[in-house]
């Protein structure tokens, strides 16, 4: 069962696609977090989405907001799918243990071996304000993001 609003965000720390540590408490006062797991880098929905958010990037990405964005893949598959797309925000691996955080977040397909496609929006004090969770196959509305991040 996914993360509801209302709930404290679970913690974690996860390499990124260059190897830096990042941790959901880097942001705690400082910044709103849109958190946002996916299925697996160079498919296609995922791709879809993922340059979506780049091509939107300074709502994602600014002084008051920090997009992180979390698949099952290693760090070096996400490097290079970062490098071929463009991609300038974290990336980040929950490959070992694998699926550890997507399964915290309650959004770990078991027999797929991967996260769905969940999003939650993380306030200031690591708290969810919104959430949306869809299946491997259908994509996220990207404004959808935009609005809940509005309401904070």
């Amino acid at each position: 069962m996914a993360i509801e609003v209302g709930d404290k965000a679970p913690e974690f720390t996860l390499k990124d696609n260059h190897g830096r540590t990042v941790s959901l408490s880097d942001f705690r006062g400082e910044k709103n977090v849109v958190l946002l797991f996916y299925p697996f880098a160079f498919t296609g929905v995922c791709t879809g989405e993922l340059c979506a958010l780049r091509d939107e990037l300074p709502a994602f990405v600014n002084d008051d907001t920090q997009l992180l964005a979390v698949s099952n893949d290693s760090i070096h598959t996400l490097r290079v799918f970062a490098e071929q797309e463009g991609l300038e925000f974290p990336l980040l691996s929950d490959f070992w243990p694998h699926g550890e955080v997507s399964s915290a977040y309650g959004v770990f397909d078991e027999e797929k071996g991967c996260a769905v496609r969940g999003t939650f929006i993380i306030d200031k004090e690591g708290v969810v304000r919104w959430t949306v969770v869809n299946g491997l196959p259908d994509a996220r509305d990207l404004n959808e993001y935009v609005a809940a991040l509005g309401t904070l």
